[in-house]
């Protein structure tokens, strides 16, 4: 029998150990979470909360995995999401029938112009210094989303695109109840849009833990070494943009998927981009998990932060100053975030593995 190498021990060894820790039951739990929450929060605010935090969770990590793991600022990222969008409501209402085999379509349009575009950017766009790329992938971005606005004909305009589902997805489909859970479309569309984003994740996992994401980490820690190192880091910028610009258009699907309806301003805005940055910035860059918490963060308070007034308003019904406070939630959830970079510097889940390292450090030695 053959010697096993010593890295080749090691490797196993910390296998082995990643699925006796107590983040891998962590993550087993949050996936429970998720897959029971129409049961245990069955109201339509609940549901539709879990899932828009799962789907832009998806959205941060394949951010993260250009900014993060790569070090490439991009502010056109939120382009790649709405080419997704509007390729599901041109293949399922536009252009096209509601049937499986159009929203299949969808999905494989979306894939090819993503990739295609994203290779043109990076070819024309990646030689340039980071900061020239960031601000080409913005005006690129408000390019797609003036075209979107002004070509009504092709793509409705302001007024958007409503999408009609398959018969397994439409709103009016009803398969009986189930524990007391009516089994809509909404919520076969819900565990097929929890599915699909698992794989991706999974994808995205991989990604970042073969040898390509290591090369990628190691360009974004230092990019003259790579190159001394014999690596182009041209082409692995270029893959990871790809990758990571693809993701993002096949999430731009599963979302219009649950929200059935495409227009410019929830597709292509720039406060998409800049909503990814604030998750990314409170879950952790380089982390991916940390698009969760910082998904759950920004969708939890956006829900609920409105509502704080009308609470207000019932238990203190004499506190004016606290109903002032209360219409300018905006601030108050500034206020939060200023906290959470505060406490958090390098991000939740970022601060969380830099403590856990160190005490590792600490008992190993």
């Amino acid at each position: 029998m053959a010697d096993i190498s010593p890295v080749r021990i090691f490797r196993d060894s910390e296998s082995r150990r990643q699925y006796r820790s107590g983040g891998f039951f962590l993550k087993i739990g949050v996936l429970i979470l998720f897959l029971f929450a129409p049961f245990l929060f069955p109201s339509f605010k609940s549901i539709d909360l879990a899932m828009r935090i799962i789907i832009f969770a998806t959205l941060v990590a394949s951010f993260d995995i250009l900014l993060g793991y790569t070090g490439i600022i991009s502010f056109g990222h939120g382009m790649f999401f709405g080419i997704g969008a509007y390729s599901l409501g041109f293949f399922l209402s536009k252009y096209g029938d509601p049937t499986y085999l159009n929203m299949v379509l969808a999905f494989l349009a979306a894939v090819a112009v993503s990739f295609l575009l994203a290779l043109l950017i990076s070819f024309l766009s990646l030689r340039v210094k980071a900061i020239f790329f960031a601000m080409i992938t913005l005006a690129l971005a408000e390019f797609a989303l003036i075209l979107a606005m002004k070509l009504s004909r092709f793509s409705g305009g302001e007024d958007g695109i409503s999408i009609s589902l398959p018969g397994l997805f439409a709103v009016s489909t009803n398969f009986g109840r189930f524990l007391n859970l009516d089994i809509t479309g909404r919520i076969m569309a819900y565990y097929f849009i929890l599915l699909c984003c698992l794989v991706l994740f999974l994808m995205m996992l991989r990604f970042i833990h073969s040898p390509l994401g290591r090369v990628l980490q190691s360009i974004r820690d230092n990019v003259q070494r790579a190159e001394a190192l014999g690596y182009s880091t041209f082409i692995f910028q270029t893959i990871s943009i790809s990758f990571g610009c693809v993701v993002a258009s096949m999430v731009g699907v599963l979302y219009a998927l649950w929200v059935g309806y495409v227009n410019p301003e929830s597709s292509l805005s720039i406060s998409i981009v800049l909503d990814i940055l604030i998750m990314v910035i409170i879950g952790g860059m380089g982390t991916l998990y940390g698009g969760i918490i910082g998904a759950a963060f920004l969708q939890i308070t956006q829900t609920f932060l409105p509502d704080l007034q009308k609470l207000s308003l019932e238990l203190f019904p004499q506190a004016g100053w606290l109903q002032i406070a209360m219409e300018r939630w905006l601030l108050i959830f500034g206020v939060l975030f200023v906290l959470v970079v505060f406490f958090f510097p390098r991000g939740v889940m970022g601060t969380i593995q830099e403590y856990t390292a160190r005490r590792k450090a600490v008992k190993a030695s």
